[in-house]
């Protein structure tokens, strides 16, 4: 197929992987031509490293030969950005989650379905080979039919290391909103859509004391939940439990387990690409399951590269907007849920099909 033209805008610390990926990796099937940023020295030096041409956005959004626009900014600048590529014709990829807001993310869905463009974004990392073979494993009924699920994030906030952590405890952050779509992505990839949530939320800690550079001493007054705890009802009926925190020193709690009518599987970190499922089936010994399909390296962009293919077969992406605002739906309504204790109903939408085994 053609390479689809791309364009970059926001060339901070995610970028690195992306852009390397895209012109290395999925270089068949993108050419980035231009970047952005509004830090002009970030995107100078992304350009010079990677060999593309620097741009403003101005010049990026009106420029007809890019096709697609892959939107790295900070979650605050996701609406504009994507709105603004939409406006001006391009396809968009956006970093998760799809916006801050959940009326404008559905905003966004329908300018890309009237402008007849595709928007999607990430995380991408369910399409890795982790999470692939364990789709597999499920597809092909090792464990029967899925009942329930357990997942947990849990950490201890990112002040400690982050250089500039404060955005993690402000409206658009948070566990949920910084890491639940890791989580929630992947399952609604291996279970299916989430029919209905209910949750509980607290802050524990009213404020956090930076200790990583260059911020250290700075306090920050935490704005948003902090520990996060969901029930999710998916539209087959399985249940599943989800932890989201900051509030955590340790725990031995998996990633991810789903519980079947036959055995368990144990999903590797849904953050990554690779990892060892394990299964166990009835009461035998748990195993190691080997990789059944590609890309287990840190492929960031391989999204992008889904939706490259998608648009020149003309078919929904797999990562398309249906999903991740489906997911963007699931982590307010948890919040919601939680505030005004009730059950909250979810939009429903289409799991995404699997990708095939490598060769």
């Amino acid at each position: 197929m053609k390479p689809m033209v791309v364009g970059v805008v926001g060339c901070g610390n995610i970028s690195a992987i992306y852009l390397k990926n895209m012109t290395t990796v999925f270089s068949p099937w993108l050419t980035v031509k231009g970047g952005s940023d509004l830090i002009a020295e970030r995107s100078a030096n992304r350009a010079r490293e990677f060999g593309f041409k620097q741009m403003t956005n101005d010049e990026l959004f009106s420029d007809p030969e890019i096709e697609l626009v892959v939107n790295l900014t900070n979650p605050q600048s996701h609406y504009e950005v994507c709105r603004l590529a939409l406006e001006n014709g391009k396809h968009v990829y956006v970093e998760k989650p799809l916006s801050v807001e959940l009326e404008q993310g559905r905003a966004l869905q329908k300018l890309a379905q009237q402008k007849g463009l595709m928007l999607g974004g990430a995380p991408d990392t369910f399409l890795g080979a982790g999470l692939q073979t364990c789709r597999k494993i499920i597809d092909d009924g090792l464990i029967g039919t899925p009942i329930a699920a357990t997942a947990a994030m849990t950490c201890h906030g990112h002040e400690s290391w982050h250089p500039d952590p404060e955005f993690y405890y402000k409206i658009g952050g948070g566990p949920m909103f910084d890491m639940g779509p890791y989580y929630i992505t992947a399952l609604c990839s291996l279970i299916g859509p989430v029919k209905k949530v209910s949750g509980m939320t607290r802050i524990t800690f009213p404020t956090r004391t930076i200790t990583s550079q260059p911020k250290s001493g700075q306090i920050i007054d935490v704005e948003v939940p902090t520990h996060v705890q969901g029930l999710l009802q998916f539209e087959n009926g399985a249940l599943a439990t989800l932890i989201t925190s900051f509030d955590v020193w340790g725990a031995h709690l998996p990633n991810i387990e789903i519980y079947g009518t036959l055995g368990t599987l144990r999903v590797p970190d849904p953050n990554n690409f690779d990892g060892e499922p394990l299964l166990k089936v009835g009461t035998g010994d748990w195993q190691a399951m080997p990789l059944t399909h590609e890309y287990s390296q840190n492929s960031r962009g391989l999204g992008v590269r889904e939706m490259a293919i998608a648009a020149r077969e003309g078919r929904l992406a797999r990562n398309d907007g249906q999903l991740t605002g489906h997911v963007l739906e699931v982590m307010h309504a948890i919040h919601t849920a939680a505030r005004e204790g009730r059950e909250v109903a979810i939009t429903p939408c289409t799991r995404p099909e699997a990708l095939p085994p490598k060769a």
